[in-house]
């Protein structure tokens, strides 16, 4: 029969190489695939030209197969126009969840399965633990590193056919086990933000690639007029940068109205938020009725979570009530629901309410 054949997602760091050695080691047929992203018209710091060389090396270091495939109209479909797309309608996307849902665990898992893979791996800091009946994503143990929030819509069957190696090691033992192994990625810094933003500011890619640049005005929370902007896409809620407006204290920006293109600013009190609605919601082998309560709710990738409790509303949304206001709750982030260390599932945010 042979060994099983597992395809290692390999981005061209130290994790995804150090999660390729590791299954070598224990005995499977491994094969690297990479995704490429280049095509001249933008570029990026993860799988771009040099990314993909280190992978390659690591491949032959291993003595293991390896393709690099061109993704590059997937990237663009699935990963830039959703990021445009979302800026200019007011919402502050994550590229990284749509590359895990539709590239990584989506169309590079199907390149795999066809090369003879029965599992695909990654990198990621993050576990799965299989249960009787079901199979459940849990947090990495190395909670600093976890990256659990940005596989929230895995399904059953794609956390069945997925490896995550580095689940049960910190950053620290991962880098050890990279220079004892002598991979060539071993001291390679890890990259950081988004990695197609590469110079300047987000919003250089969204004016590049849309018509939006309309402005408008921002007006405080009672809808007096206190300055204009040049474009909705500037902004995020949260943010105090930027903003150009001499008011005599600090203010933030607490809504974006994509089709008045007005920008409300107002205290950091006005970003507190204990209710907020999230849609395209997925449970990971759970009843969601069962977690009415008792679970942690994260608003974004560093947020420490917040206890909370879920309603159902209409149209498939989720009503999440917090016991404690959270600040800046986004629309177009994720909202990731948590029992313990155990991801149940999470949605997207799309409506919150100032809390009283």
């Amino acid at each position: 029969m042979g060994a099983e054949r597992v395809a290692v997602a390999m981005s061209g760091g130290v994790d995804s190489s150090v999660a390729a050695y590791l299954l070598t080691e224990q005995g499977y047929d491994v094969i690297g695939l990479t995704m490429s992203f280049g095509d001249g018209k933008h570029r990026s710091n993860c799988c771009g030209p040099d990314d993909i060389e280190d992978a390659r090396r690591v491949a032959n270091h291993l003595g293991v197969r390896f393709y690099a495939l061109n993704y590059t109209q997937p990237f663009e479909a699935y990963i830039l126009n959703p990021f445009v797309e979302a800026y200019t309608s007011g919402k502050t996307p994550i590229p990284c969840i749509g590359c895990n849902t539709f590239l990584k665990f989506g169309l590079l898992r199907e390149q795999a399965l066809m090369l003879g893979a029965t599992r695909i791996a990654t990198g990621h800091y993050a576990r799965v633990i299989r249960q009787t009946a079901r199979l459940e994503l849990h947090t990495g143990v190395d909670r600093s590193k976890d990256q659990s929030y940005f596989l929230f819509e895995l399904t059953q069957r794609q956390l069945n056919e997925t490896l995550f190696p580095l689940g049960n090691y910190t950053k620290e033992e991962v880098r050890r086990i990279a220079a004892q192994a002598v991979l060539p990625t071993a001291q390679k810094p890890e990259s950081q933000e988004i990695c197609f933003v590469t110079s300047g500011h987000y919003s250089e890619i969204v004016r590049q690639r849309s018509k939006e640049e309309q402005g408008g005005e921002f007006v405080l929370t009672t809808g007096e007029v206190v300055g204009t902007h040049n474009g909705i896409a500037e902004f995020t809620v949260g943010q105090r940068r930027r903003l150009n407006l001499a008011l005599g204290s600090p203010h933030y920006v607490t809504a974006i109205d994509p089709i008045s293109r007005r920008i409300t600013i107002g205290a950091k009190r006005d970003l507190e938020n204990s209710s907020f609605t999230i849609e395209r919601v997925n449970w990971i082998g759970v009843d969601p009725m069962e977690l009415i309560d008792d679970v942690t709710v994260k608003i974004r990738y560093k947020d420490p979570g917040r206890t909370g409790q879920l309603v159902r509303s209409d149209h498939g949304r989720w009503l999440v009530n917090l016991q404690v206001p959270a600040t800046a709750v986004t629309p177009g982030q994720a909202a990731v629901v948590y029992r313990g260390d155990r991801v149940v599932g999470g949605g997207w945010i799309c409506r919150p309410d100032r809390a009283a």
